[in-house]
Parts: structure tokens; C-alpha cells; sequence
């Protein structure tokens, strides 16, 4: 690279965990090898990346670009799960940068008690991913219900029957989406006894996900490393024990979910 630079900072971890540092086949966001900066008896991974191109003029623009984008956090999350093959990290936003190496040790020491407590929280456990879609026509009122209530009304006008069986439809949905949820509640209290901790994400969209039916369920949970065996064979037990829900099951991964830092008191450099 030429011209001016910034440091993208990818993850922290401790110094022996990347002893030997990044693979020397990861490259960044840029393309740019991945190296580490020790400082306050913590390791950050980052690269060196092109300010033209990083600047936030240029990343204003990169962000409308979707091609750009999905390319760039591709290699900003294979980056973290390259450090996380050494060792226990906290991963860091998309788009953390700063002017040089000096500002990330500088970062370090000031947030070091922060991220020495993340290490602590996740060491020993992994991050796992658990979705639940379910048909919404498997959790609708029998059938035979709703039949005894329009013969009760067979004598409504033709307008009145029309809002009764709105009225009834919508009744339906509302009593498929709470059993569904009751469900899920159910799976999710399962999968928490196994668990660490647990982080609760809002259902993706399902355009954009490509699924069909509702997704009640989109959690991830902190799994101890000795008890993954157990956790799967929940996993794969629930999806056994109701047919009617299908269940995703991913990891292991970084722990995305269970290493947010509090905001700082004052604007880091």
C-alpha cells in the first residue's frame, strides 16, 4: 500500500493466545496482512488499511455499495474466527479503526479492566446459534372449532359473516403465533439449562433470510466447552420431541453476542 494509513482494529485477545501470531494466509479487509499489537498485557489483531479507501467519506459511500459491504465484513469476520482458532477473543465492530498502532495501545490501557472481563466471561465457553420455523398452519385451531361456530352463526347477513370470519381469522392467528411462541419458550428453557449464558436476537426477515412460515425463535447461547456434546444432543432431542418445529443449529462461533463493551466514559482516541 502507499499513501496514508489507518489501523482496522479485528479482535482482542491475550498475547498468549496469538503467541505466534495471525496466520500468515488471513488477510484483512483490504487485502493487507493481519499482524498484532500488544499493549497493557492485551493483543489486538489488526491491518493496516489505506485511508483513501477507509476514510469516512470513502466508508459513507462503501456502505450503500451491498456488494462491497458483504464482501468486506466476509473477511472482517474471517479474520476474528482465525484469531478465535488461537485462542478465547473479544471481536470488535465492523469499522473499528484508528489513526496508528500508538492510538490502539493507547485504546488498550484505557480499556483494559473492560476487555479483561469479556476474556473472563467467555474463556472456557463458545458461542452457538439456535433458530426455530415453525408453519403457522401446525399451530391453528382444530378445524372442526371453527366449524361449529359459523353453523351457530349461519344466520348472520351476508356482511356480518364476512367481519365474524375476519374476526375468526385473525383470532386464529393470534392463537397459532402464542402456541408457537409457548413452544419456543419452552425449547429456549431447555437450551438455557445448558448453557452459560443466553442472548436473544429478533426474527431476520424472511426475505432476506429465504425462509418460509414464521422464525419464533433466534437465540445464541454461551455453551461451556465440555458440555457441547450435551448441547447438540439437546438441540437434536427437541427437534425430536416436536416434529412440528424445525430447528437450525449453528456454531460454534466467536462470541459475538456475549462480549459488548460498555460505552466509555470518554471518546476513545
Amino acid at each position: 500500500m502507499t499513501g496514508p494509513e489507518a489501523t482496522w482494529l479485528y479482535a482482542v485477545t491475550s498475547p498468549e493466545a496469538v503467541g505466534g501470531g495471525v496466520p500468515a494466509d488471513v488477510t484483512g479487509v483490504a487485502g493487507e496482512p493481519v499482524r498484532v499489537v500488544e499493549g497493557a498485557g492485551l493483543a489486538a489483531v489488526v491491518g493496516s488499511v489505506p485511508l483513501a479507501d477507509f476514510d469516512e467519506r470513502a466508508l459513507r459511500a462503501h456502505l450503500e455499495d451491498l456488494r462491497w459491504l458483504e464482501r468486506t465484513a466476509r473477511a472482517h469476520h474471517r479474520v476474528i474466527d482465525a484469531a478465535a482458532d488461537r485462542g478465547h477473543v473479544v471481536p470488535l465492530r465492523f469499522a473499528t479503526l484508528y489513526h496508528d498502532d500508538h492510538r490502539v495501545r493507547a485504546m488498550l490501557e484505557a480499556r483494559r479492566a473492560d476487555f479483561a472481563s469479556a476474556l473472563r466471561r467467555v474463556a472456557g465457553r463458545t458461542e452457538w446459534g439456535v433458530k426455530a420455523y415453525i408453519d403457522p398452519r401446525a399451530f391453528l385451531p382444530d378445524p372442526a372449532e371453527g366449524a361449529a361456530e359459523g353453523a351457530a352463526g349461519g344466520g348472520q347477513r351476508p356482511g356480518a359473516a364476512y367481519l365474524a370470519r375476519r374476526r375468526a381469522e385473525r383470532q386464529d392467528q393470534d392463537t397459532a403465533h402464542l402456541r408457537a411462541t409457548e413452544r419456543a419458550e419452552e425449547i429456549h428453557a431447555t437450551l438455557a439449562r445448558l448453557s452459560a449464558a443466553t442472548a436473544e436476537h429478533p426474527p431476520q426477515d424472511a426475505a432476506l433470510a429465504a425462509y418460509e412460515g414464521w422464525m419464533v425463535l433466534n437465540n445464541s447461547y454461551l455453551v461451556p466447552d465440555d458440555r457441547t456434546d450435551d448441547f447438540t444432543a439437546g438441540v437434536t432431542a427437541l427437534g425430536e420431541r416436536f416434529p412440528e418445529i424445525d430447528l437450525e443449529v449453528s456454531g460454534p462461533w466467536p462470541p459475538y453476542s456475549f462480549t459488548a463493551l460498555p460505552r466509555p466514559d470518554v471518546e476513545e482516541p
